[in-house]
C-alpha cells in the first residue's frame, strides 16, 4: 500500500469542485483573462528585471535570453493550455500536480509558489517605488531616501509597502472590480510601451550594441553565452503572467476555451514587446547603465523628451500596478485550493459572504508582501523568484505527459500538439534555465522548502482531505 502522502486526486475529483459556499462567481471572460496574462507579463520584465539583466549578465544580448526565455515559455504555455481546459479550476499547477504525482509534490509546489508569487510582488512592489520616486523627481518633488530604501538601519521602502496594501485592498472587494482596473491600466500601458519602442529606435546608437555578446568575465553567467543562459533564467520570472491565467479558471466563462486563448494570446503579445523593449534599451544606454530598478527612464532620459519622460513613468507605475495585481491575485487562489484540500487550516479557504473572494487571506497575503517589500532590496528578492517558477513549469510539463499516458480516454478540449516530445523539451528547457542560476539561489529555495516540509508532515499530511488514489 501506497504511503498517504503519495495520493492523487482523479480528474473527477477536481472536476467536481468544492461546495457551492467556497466557489466563486464566474466574471472573467477572453479578454480580461488575456488583459490578466499580459497585466502580469508586461511589467517585471520591461520596467525592472530588462536593465539588472543587461547590466550584470548578458550585455545587448539580454534581447537573446529573452528569446530563450520566450520559446521556453511557448512550451509550457501550451501544457498549460491542455491542463486548464482539462481541470479548470483554481491553484494552477498545485492542482495538476495533485492529480498526476500525488499529494507531496502538490504541496511542495503548492509551497514553492506561495514564496515565488509573494518575491514576485514584492519585487515588482519595489520596482514601482523607484519609478515613482523619478516621477516625484520629474514633477519637483524629492522624497526622503529614508521612505524608499530598505538599505541601512531603520529605513523602509514606505511607497513599495503602500502599493501593496491599497491593491491588497481592492482585490479583496471582489475580482469583477479588480479586473475592470486591470483593463484600463493594461491598455494605457500597452499604448505607452509602444510608444517606447518607436520613440527609441529613432534614437538608437548602434555602438551600443558592440560587442553583442559581451566576453565572459572567467566567471559563469557573468557576460558570454553563460551571461545569456543566466539573463534568460532571471527574467524568466517575469513571465509568470500565464501561469496566474490559469489560477483564474475557477472564475472564468467557459473555462475549457477562454483559458487557454488567454495562456497563449498573453505570452505571444507579451514576448515581442519584451524582445522590442530590450532592444532599444541596451541601443539607446550602454549596458553598463542599466543597473537600477526603472531602467526605462534612464533611456528616456538620453532620450531627451520630457513630456514622454512624465508619460512613461505613469505608464510604468500602471504597468507594475497590474502586475501586483495579479500576483496577489494568484497566491491568494493557490492558497485556497491547498486550503480547501485541508493542507492548509480552513481560514485560507474562507469565502466572504459579502465580497465573494477570499478576503481575510487576501488581507494576510497583502500584509506579508508588503513587509518584504519595505524591508528587502530589489536584487535580493529578484533572485528568489526565478529557480521556483521553473521548477513549476517543469512539473506542469511532466503533467501533461503522465496524464495522457494514465487518462487517454479523457476528452481534452485542447491538446498539446506533438507530445510527448514538446512537454520533454520544455522539462528540458526548465532545467537548463534553473542550471544557470547561481548556487545562492538554490540554497535559499532548499531552505523555503525544509520550512514547507516541517509544515507539511506537521499539518498538512494528518489534515488532508483525500479520496484519490
Amino acid at each position: 500500500m501506497k504511503p498517504s502522502f503519495f495520493a492523487r486526486k482523479t480528474i473527477e475529483d477536481v472536476q467536481a469542485g468544492p461546495a457551492e459556499s467556497h466557489t466563486f462567481p464566474r466574471s472573467l471572460g477572453p479578454w480580461s483573462l488575456t488583459a490578466l496574462g499580459v497585466g502580469a507579463i508586461i511589467g517585471a520584465g520591461i520596467f525592472v528585471l530588462t536593465g539588472a539583466a543587461a547590466a550584470r549578465y548578458a550585455g545587448p544580448a539580454v534581447i537573446l535570453s529573452f528569446a530563450l526565455a520566450g520559446v521556453a515559455c511557448a512550451i509550457v504555455a501550451l501544457c498549460y493550455a491542455e491542463l486548464a481546459a482539462l481541470i479548470p479550476v483554481s491553484g494552477s499547477t498545485y492542482s495538476y500536480v495533485y492529480i498526476a504525482l500525488g499529494e507531496i509534490f502538490a504541496w511542495i509546489i503548492g509551497w514553492d509558489l506561495a514564496l515565488e508569487y509573494a518575491m514576485g510582488a514584492a519585487t515588482v512592489a519595489v520596482g514601482w517605488s523607484g519609478y515613482l520616486v523619478s516621477l516625484l523627481a520629474n514633477l519637483g518633488l524629492h522624497l526622503p531616501e529614508r521612505f524608499t530604501s530598505p538599505l541601512g538601519p531603520g529605513l523602509f521602502n514606505a511607497p513599495a509597502a503602500l502599493i501593496v496594501l491599497a491593491i491588497t485592498a481592492l482585490l479583496a472587494q471582489g475580482t469583477r472590480e479588480s479586473a475592470r482596473v486591470n483593463n484600463v491600466m493594461v491598455g494605457f500601458k500597452l499604448a505607452v510601451v509602444l510608444v517606447v519602442i518607436v520613440a527609441g529606435a529613432l534614437h538608437v546608437v548602434p555602438a551600443n550594441w558592440t560587442p553583442f555578446l559581451p566576453d565572459n568575465t572567467g566567471e559563469f553567467g557573468h557576460f558570454g553565452w553563460s551571461g545569456v543562459l543566466r539573463g534568460a533564467a532571471v527574467v524568466f520570472f517575469a513571465y509568470i503572467g500565464f501561469d496566474a491565467v490559469s489560477t483564474a479558471a475557477q472564475e472564468a466563462h467557459e473555462p475549457q476555451r477562454t483559458v487557454p486563448l488567454g495562456l497563449l494570446a498573453s505570452l505571444a503579445v507579451c514576448t515581442a514587446l519584451y524582445i522590442g523593449v530590450s532592444a532599444v534599451l541596451t541601443g539607446v544606454v550602454p549596458f553598463a547603465l542599466l543597473d537600477r530598478p526603472d531602467p526605462i527612464s534612464a533611456v528616456i532620459d538620453a532620450i531627451g523628451l520630457p513630456w514622454l519622460a512624465i508619460v512613461v513613468k505613469f505608464a510604468a507605475l500602471a504597468g507594475l500596478t497590474t502586475v501586483i495585481l495579479v500576483l496577489l491575485f494568484g497566491q491568494a487562489r493557490i492558497l485556497f485550493a491547498m486550503a480547501n484540500d485541508g493542507l492548509l487550516p480552513g481560514f485560507f479557504a474562507r469565502i466572504s459572504p459579502r465580497f465573494r473572494t477570499p478576503a481575510s487571506s487576501q488581507m494576510l497575503v497583502g500584509l506579508v508582501v508588503a513587509a518584504l517589500a519595505g524591508l528587502l532590496p530589489i536584487d535580493i528578492l529578484g533572485e528568489m523568484v526565478s529557480i521556483g517558477t521553473l521548477a513549476a513549469f517543469a512539473l506542469v510539463c511532466m503533467a501533461v505527459m503522465y496524464l495522457r499516458r494514465r487518462h487517454p480516454e479523457t476528452p481534452r478540449p485542447f491538446r498539446v500538439p506533438g507530445s510527448p516530445v514538446i512537454p520533454a523539451l520544455g522539462v528540458l528547457a526548465c532545467l537548463g534555465l534553473m542550471a544557470g542560476l547561481p548556487w545562492e539561489t538554490w540554497t535559499r529555495l532548499f531552505v523555503w522548502l525544509g520550512v514547507g516540509m516541517v509544515i507539511y508532515f506537521g499539518y498538512g499530511q494528518r489534515h488532508a482531505r483525500r479520496s484519490g488514489t
